[in-house]
């Protein structure tokens, strides 16, 4: 089964345990690391999660995972925060990160770049508005290729 299809799997038995639970699903993947296979679920809430949020959340989503047996390999499973680098998958996260420190990649050049980092002045649901220095650049939503928070040293 394909990367994309357990992920969607994961994903649709995932999200109403997390969210009856005040969690929020940030992201799934399936990837091949070496020789081993790693199932890898973000998951976050207000005010972050401690290892015995990620030891229930990993118990059921292991268990669930025994009963559909849609992964054919050995494979670890992983739960966890995250982190401060969280990446930016929907639009409702980048809305809930105007204000913070943002690294932004896009799939064509604005203004001479495909890398941004600067603070998030601003989203519509079309256009990101980010301030790097004294400048402002908008850039279009459908032209982001990936968003993560970013720390500011």
């Amino acid at each position: 089964m394909s990367a994309t299809n357990i992920k969607s799997i994961v994903e649709e038995f995932a999200v109403p345990y997390l969210e009856e639970h005040g969690f929020q699903l940030v992201d799934v993947e399936y990837v091949k690391e070496g020789s081993n296979r790693f199932l890898r679920v973000f998951v976050d809430k207000d005010g972050g999660i401690d290892i015995d949020d990620c030891g229930r959340i990993s118990e059921f989503v292991s268990a669930k995972l025994d009963e559909l047996d849609p992964i054919e390999e050995a494979y670890f499973l992983e739960v966890s925060s995250p982190g401060a680098e969280r990446p930016l998958k929907k639009a409702d996260d980048v809305a809930k990160a105007v204000g913070r420190h943002v690294f932004v990649t896009t799939y064509e050049q604005i203004d001479g770049a495909k890398e941004f980092e600067g603070r998030l002045d601003g989203f519509d649901g079309n256009t990101m508005t980010i301030v790097i220095g004294r400048k402002k650049v908008a850039i279009p939503y459908d032209k982001v290729a990936s968003a993560r928070l970013a720390i500011v040293f």
